[in-house]
This record gives C-alpha cells, sequence and structure tokens, in this order.
C-alpha cells in the first residue's frame, strides 16, 4: 500500500530573524499569529535548538514522549521528525542553523559538540539546563540577536559559527541529559564511542557490522565493544541495529516507499533478511508497523 506523507518539511526562517543559513525565532510567534504548523509532524534539513522558558508540555520526537518545563533545552539533527503539543501558554526560543555551521572537523572538541550534543538515536536529545548555564547562554543568544541585525560586518557567518559553537560548550559543560549520561573528552573510551557515532551516522545504510567499524577507528573489535559498553552501557551492534531501525521507521510511517525501496535503501540486499531484521528489532512486520501507525 502506499501511504500519504504524514509529516511536512517546514522551513520556518519567514518567522524569524536570520537568513536561510542562520535564523532565530520564538515558539509564541507561532501562537500570536495562529500558525500551527510546529503543532504537527515536521522535520527539517538544518539543526535545531529548542529553549523552552515558560510552560510546560509534551514534545514528540520521532516517536519518543519528552515532557519539557521551563529550561528544557532539545538538539534537534536534521531529519529527526517532532512536534510540540499544543498549547496556549509555552514560550521559547528556537536557533535554526544549516549543517555547514557544524562542519566536519577532526578535532575531538567538534565531534563531541556534533555528535554527542546532536545524536538522534542512541540518547536523549532533552538537556536540563542549570542557573549557571542560564546565565552563560543567555548573553550567548542576546549577541546573535545582535550580529543578525549587522550581515554586511566583516565575518558576518564566521562570527555566527563561533557564538553557535560557544552556545555549544555551554551545553556540553553544563547542561544535564535527561538520560543521566554525561561523556568526557578526557576519557578515551568516550572519544572513541562519540567517533563511532559518527561513523555510524555517516554509513549506517552501507555498513552494518562490527568488524568494520573498529576498522575504521583502527581499533580491535573487543576494544570497540568494550568502550561502547562503558560509555554507553550498550553493544555497538545494538546502536548500529537501533540507527537503521530508526530510520527504517520514519521511512514505513512517513513516506509512500514499499518495503522493498526501503530494503534497498538502508543496505539490504535481500528484502527478506530486511523483514526478518524488522521483525526481530520491532517486534512486528513492517507493513504491520505502517498500519499501525497510519491515523
Amino acid at each position: 500500500m502506499n501511504k500519504k506523507l504524514a509529516y511536512e518539511h517546514l522551513y520556518l526562517h519567514s518567522n524569524g530573524v536570520g537568513t536561510e543559513e542562520f535564523a532565530i525565532y520564538q515558539v509564541e510567534d507561532f501562537l500570536k499569529k495562529g500558525d500551527k504548523r510546529i503543532f504537527s509532524p515536521y522535520t527539517h534539513s538544518s539543526y535545531q535548538i529548542i529553549w523552552f522558558t515558560k510552560g510546560d508540555g509534551t514534545h514528540y520526537i520521532d516517536g519518543n514522549a519528552y515532557h519539557f518545563m521551563p529550561d528544557t533545552l532539545f538538539c534537534l539533527s536534521p531529519g529527526q521528525i517532532h512536534w510540540f503539543e499544543e498549547k496556549d501558554e509555552i514560550e521559547g526560543t528556537i536557533l535554526d542553523f544549516c549543517p555547514g555551521f557544524l562542519a566536519e572537523e577532526t578535532s575531538s572538541e567538534n565531534i563531541f559538540l556534533k555528535y554527542n550534543i546532536f545524536n538522534s538515536f542512541d540518547s536523549s536529545p532533552r538537556f536540563r539546563i542549570c542557573e549557571q548555564c542560564i546565565h552563560n547562554l543567555s548573553p550567548i543568544i542576546k549577541a546573535m540577536h545582535s550580529e543578525l541585525n549587522m550581515p554586511q560586518e566583516f565575518a558576518h557567518i564566521e562570527y555566527l559559527k563561533n557564538l553557535i559553537k560557544l552556545f555549544l560548550i555551554e551545553v556540553q559543560r553544563l547542561g544535564k541529559r535527561s538520560d543521566g549520561i554525561q561523556l568526557q573528552i578526557s576519557n578515551v573510551a568516550n572519544t572513541t564511542f562519540v567517533r563511532f557515532r559518527q561513523l555510524l551516522e555517516q554509513n549506517y545504510k552501507q555498513i552494518h557490522t562490527v568488524k568494520d567499524y573498529a576498522s575504521l577507528l583502527n581499533i580491535s573489535l573487543r576494544t570497540l565493544n568494550n568502550y561502547v559498553q562503558e560509555s554507553g552501557h550498550t553493544t555497538p551492534l545494538r546502536m548500529i541495529n537501533a540507527r537503521i531501525l530508526l530510520e527504517a521507521k520514519r521511512l514505513l510511517q512517513y513516506s509512500s516507499m514499499k518495503v522493498k525501496e526501503i530494503a534497498y535503501e538502508l543496505g539490504f540486499e535481500d528484502v527478506s533478511y530486511f523483514v526478518k531484521f524488522f521483525k526481530r528489532q520491532a517486534g512486528m512486520l513492517p507493513l504491520e508497523f505502517r498500519e499501525y501507525n497510519i491515523d
């Protein structure tokens, strides 16, 4: 069967201040304008940081429900499908920036900012930020607003990139992830774990074995297993399967692609093997999952 697309690819820059590369907008502005797009499933090709400052409710992300309250922060990657519970008394700031703002760099610091804070499949996207973190982040938001009003200034985009990086550094230092996992860059196991996340995000459609990822990291299979279990309390194979399963669920629920097409898209040469994989991981067949999730 073909399923009608159930989400919108949203470009929100007209609602805020900025350009297609970077924009800031307020959740309450959507409410004032009667714009309800963020209250239905949507995705984006940009990164988003959503900082709720007033009210409480539920934020649905890739099929999971996360409660938010004042000073809850969400970090979302391109391609994630999410929406908010519609409420009148919520306020917050949304930072929206293109992938080029987080360039692929080899330093551990940059990899941490991109693949630890923004991580769509094996850890919570929700952070609670403390009073000190709020004190440090608020001036950065103010500086972003100021810089966006000066697009002709020297190194305008680079300045904004550095502000985003500074914002993420503060979150990495002081933000408390709701699942309790706090990785440290000084820990070799943690750093290798995040590099594994990076490789997995880049290659999950082509590479499905732990052995191949260990080879890319130039470490033994046993070392990779130990590092992942120490850092993420899981195994590399479970992470690989979780990332593939997440994408399969997205495509089944939010696209009209046939099961065969999804299998090939995710690197399965044998469709029957993909069906068995999905049943083993999700507890139901792909078409059963699609039927179950039709509104």
